[in-house]
């Protein structure tokens, strides 16, 4: 227990949303507040040119969209916080899909003007999947919206989690006048564009005080009266122990862009929120607390500062202290490696530490001795499981459209599947290159990532194929006779696993049948 004091001031968490909810904003206010970062950028803004930190790529700044988790670290109060920005298009699903293993808990920004969205019903599955605790940031609340009661029925009916208000808002749109935090008592009045200071924030501990009329108004502190005599009846006090568990979503409202309702969130957070948990690996379950390191990578990305070409993995720490040159277990290729500059960081900018403790999230330099899942340990042979991946959807030949830059195409294509986003197939054969990704969006990011970070220009032309599917199969031959009769259909992934390319659910269900001794798989499980 030599490292109790360092894992319990450590909070490690993503930020997920459909996109344009906020997720980006919110989170620049959020080190706005832990003082890592001096003006907060905004995502879409003509007039200044300051971007949000966390969209640090250039594709990102021209969309103002987030196309890759960013990692954030920043101190507030004492509490050292991780801070995981996803991106919330669906597109980039699978990035969000990795992260959410490598939190212990999340927050969810729902726009209350939009209210439930698609891809927020997904995020919310697989957070329920692994039990994670939730809090919901209800933003937007300075935008004419849906009525608040009308809206916690939509979230927890539409995302069937159950909701505990901490925070309580008075009217909606033009007539929002700030916020009510049931927890400790105190009224936050709203100002437009202003940062919400210790002025605004008056303490009222009995709610019949004549205070509340002066400022807010009869009518309203009529109806704020009424509504928190109903929520008090409905929903008490937080029990901590049910958010934990994942069975409760504390709800705060705000507005993220006039920074408002944001620091409420955030010192509730850092009291209730979980310090770095438990998790599953091959042979066990590993704790925190253990002396002996271990970690897993959950992300790859190549060039994070693109006048170097680096390639960064990002490593969840799950036990033990990690030092910086000290020898470590690769697991899966059985190599004990040191890394002489880790990196913490603050979306591009980053600094080498010397150590890092359980919860933190770190960036090792990679030679291309990593992929997504692999386990770094102080010598035990064990991985990490539950990183998951998935079969992509579309997929469409890779076409160089400069012979003369084969070799940078071929590295920048190599090195951009590493992340995984998309993923490679090279035809048997032909040489036919064969990218898939789960949506659209991800072949125009690779083919601006290609021209832009390796000089390679690239056209994508679509394929009609269904489904990959990875194969396996007891009996060799009859696996190297079936590639052999299906050529045109079938090919490797980059590790070499042959892969059955079908061409809609008819084929592939045909093939299934027809090949009792072949086992097809609909994704390549990171770690087998």
């Amino acid at each position: 227990m030599k490292y109790e004091k360092e894992i319990n001031r450590r909070r490690t968490f993503a930020i997920i949303s459909h996109p344009d909810a906020g997720k980006t904003t919110l989170t620049e206010k959020l080190l706005l507040f832990g003082g890592a970062i001096q003006t907060a950028g905004a995502v879409k803004s003509n007039k200044i040119k300051k971007h949000a930190t966390s969209d640090f790529m250039e594709i990102e700044r021209q969309r103002g969209i987030s196309v890759a988790t960013s990692v954030m670290t920043f101190e507030y109060k004492n509490y050292l916080i991780n801070l995981l920005d996803t991106p919330g298009h669906k597109d980039f699903a699978e990035d969000t899909y990795r992260t959410l293993t490598a939190v212990d808990s999340v927050i969810l920004v729902i726009d209350s003007v939009n209210g439930v969205e698609d891809q927020t019903r997904r995020l919310v599955e697989v957070c329920r999947m692994r039990d994670t605790p939730i809090i919901v940031f209800v933003n937007k609340m300075d935008r004419d919206g849906k009525n608040r009661f009308d809206l916690l029925e939509e979230v927890e009916n539409e995302l069937k989690i159950a909701l505990h208000p901490m925070t309580w808002p008075i009217n909606s749109g033009k007539d929002f006048k700030g916020v009510y935090n049931l927890h400790n008592k105190s009224l936050c009045l709203f100002t437009a564009s202003t940062k919400a200071d210790g002025e605004d924030t008056i303490a009222i501990d009995d709610l019949s005080n004549t205070i509340l009329d002066n400022k807010i108004g009869e009518r309203d502190a009529a109806q704020l009266r009424e509504d928190v005599e109903l929520l008090d009846g409905v929903y008490g006090q937080l029990n901590v122990a049910d958010y934990l568990a994942g069975k409760i979503s504390p709800v705060f409202f705000g507005s993220a862009v006039n920074n408002f309702g944001v620091q409420e969130m955030l010192d509730t957070f850092v009291q209730v929120a979980p310090k770095p948990l438990s998790r599953l690996t091959s042979e066990r379950i590993v704790t925190p607390e253990e002396d002996k390191f271990s970690g897993f990578i959950f992300k790859i990305h190549a060039n994070l500062d693109p006048k170097h070409r680096d390639r960064i993995a990002f490593m969840r720490v799950c036990s033990g202290k990690f030092e910086r040159n000290k020898y470590y277990h690769h697991v899966r290729i059985n190599k004990d490696v040191r890394f002489s500059n880790p990196y913490s960081f603050l979306a591009r900018s980053k600094d080498v530490i010397e150590d890092a403790f359980p919860g933190d999230v770190i960036g090792l330099f990679d030679t291309g001795n990593f992929k997504i899942g692999d386990t770094l340990t102080e010598g035990e042979d064990f991985f990490y499981t539950g990183i998951p991946t998935f079969s992509p959807e579309i997929f469409k030949e890779l076409v160089n459209k400069d012979p003369m830059k084969t070799k940078q195409l071929e590295k920048g294509v190599q090195q951009l599947t590493d992340e995984g986003v998309a993923q490679l197939f090279t035809q048997f054969g032909g040489n036919r290159k064969i990218i898939g990704c789960v949506g659209e969006l991800q072949f125009e990011v690779i083919q601006y990532r290609l021209l832009h970070e390796y000089s390679a220009a690239c056209e994508f032309r679509s394929l009609p194929y269904y489904k990959a599917c990875w194969l396996t199969s007891k009996d060799n031959k009859k696996l190297e006779e079936f590639l052999r009769f299906k050529q045109q259909n079938s090919g490797e992934d980059k590790d070499g696993n042959p892969v059955y390319l079908a061409q809609s659910e008819w084929f592939l269900n045909t093939e299934i049948n027809n090949n009792p001794d072949i086992q097809f798989h609909f994704s390549n499980e990171v770690n087998k």
